[in-house]
């Protein structure tokens, strides 16, 4: 796999995995770009571009939903983003090793949606559980599969 092919792509804000994207992808070749908004400290580092951008409600989601183009790798926990993403043709990953896919995405965002409503009502919902060593681990194991899977299919 040619590292020209395809790149992860990460909503960088509230990620708890560059380092594990980062260390992954340098296995692969693959290269990496972290985009956050300025109030984010990023450095890059080889193999790892930093693009940051102002501040706003959906100013990172909408940077890189523009940036995306068919067989990217996009990690993202915003089910906005990663519907944009797989109608551009991408993998779509979240922090915790689940990949999103079309039969999915529209399950997922009436949730949020239902959700969002349910707190406007003046409800309480639960927001992510803490990540775990675990979570972490399935996270790099399925990025892995991803990459795996692309380079067999390249040297197809």
């Amino acid at each position: 796999m040619s590292g020209g092919d395809v790149r992860i792509v990460v909503d960088a804000d509230a990620c708890p995995v560059k380092r594990e994207i980062a260390d992954t992808a340098r296995q692969f070749g693959v290269p990496v770009m972290l985009v956050a908004s300025y109030d984010h400290a990023l450095v890059p580092e080889p193999g790892v571009e930093v693009r940051q951008v102002e501040r706003g409600r959906d100013a990172v989601d909408l940077y890189i939903s523009n940036l995306i183009r068919p067989g990217d790798i996009v990690v993202t926990q915003d089910f906005g983003l990663a519907a944009m993403a797989l109608a551009k043709r991408a993998t779509v990953l979240s922090n915790r090793g689940q990949r999103y896919r079309n039969e999915t995405i529209d399950f997922l965002m009436a949730s949020r949606h239902d959700q969002a409503k349910a707190r406007r009502a003046g409800g309480r919902t639960k927001g992510p559980r803490a990540m775990t060593r675990e979570d972490r681990m399935r996270f790099q194991q399925m990025l892995t599969k991803v990459l795996q899977d692309m380079q067999d299919n390249d040297d197809r």
